[in-house]
């Protein structure tokens, strides 16, 4: 049993809130085309996924990309337009959000606008995924002058309804003022044996679920229902679980599937149209 600290606020998340996925960023479409192409199921609960390229957007439009671009966006337009939109057993028409590096702070502004602004122009995303974020108090005025920049941008697109959405990639627990600079925080990215003992912070408890997302590698198939717990638990709303490591030369853990994919879907159940 995991030690886990939350307050009661927190753990009534811990009954029927559904979880869904967010996909950290997959390997290039033309060396992952079923995790891609596994996107766009009817029935995958999908919030999210992260397209990038080369640490960014690239420096011209990727034809891979900009097909496996169109079947996100076509399943969500399908989704919220379709003949049933409520269907629950239809694609969930989760977002593509283009990958920005912070390198904690220290891009330029200047930089991570011009990547913004061709993610918008070339994929037509949906939101910003801000990997390596500030976590220090200190870094939150420069977040926030970010943030806002990417949702004038988001609204002024003809791609991101509801004015998009901004999810910033901590890792861990930040400072609590940046979960007003952002749609959603990760509190967590790290391995299975961190998370069945991680502890929550409390002020999280003043959000509700969507709010939050934790990434975990290294999950074996017999502990799935564990992790579900701890995230419910936790309160977090928005998951991504691999049996995939860092281990054995495997640098990135969420570039592939993980081999329990089918089965992760299944028990979360089927997709709902944010």
């Amino acid at each position: 049993m995991p030690h886990l600290t939350a307050p009661a606020d927190a753990r009534r998340t811990a009954g029927g809130e559904q979880l869904g996925f967010g996909v950290p960023g997959y390997a290039h479409p033309l060396l992952a085309p079923a995790e891609w192409a596994g996107l766009a199921r009817p029935g995958t609960p999908l919030r999210w996924a992260v397209l990038n390229i080369a640490d960014g957007p690239g420096s011209r439009p990727d034809p891979h990309c900009l097909e496996a671009a169109g079947r996100l966006h076509n399943a969500r337009e399908r989704a919220l337009h379709g003949e049933s939109p409520d269907d629950t057993v239809r694609a969930s028409g989760g977002r593509l959000l283009g990958h920005l590096d912070l390198a904690h702070g220290e891009r330029p502004f200047e930089e991570l606008i011009a990547d913004a602004r061709s993610f918008i122009d070339w994929y037509r995303i949906g939101g910003f995924y801000l990997a390596r974020c500030p976590t220090e108090r200190a870094g939150l005025p420069a977040v926030r002058r970010l943030t806002g920049t990417l949702h004038a941008l988001l609204a002024e697109s003809d791609s991101a309804d509801d004015g998009g959405r901004l999810v910033l990639g901590h890792g861990t627990h930040p400072y609590p003022g940046y979960a007003e600079a952002a749609d959603q925080l990760v509190t967590f990215q790290g391995p299975w044996t961190d998370y069945r003992w991680s502890q929550v912070a409390e002020w999280t408890a003043d959000y509700p679920p969507e709010r939050f997302a934790h990434f975990v590698h290294g999950v074996p198939r017999t502990h799935l229902e564990e992790a579900m717990r701890i995230a419910r638990w936790q309160g977090a709303g928005t998951i991504f679980f691999t049996d995939r490591d860092d281990r054995s030369g495997q640098s990135d853990p969420f570039a592939t599937l993980p081999r329990y994919w089918d089965e992760i879907v299944s028990r979360i159940g089927p997709g709902i149209s944010e």
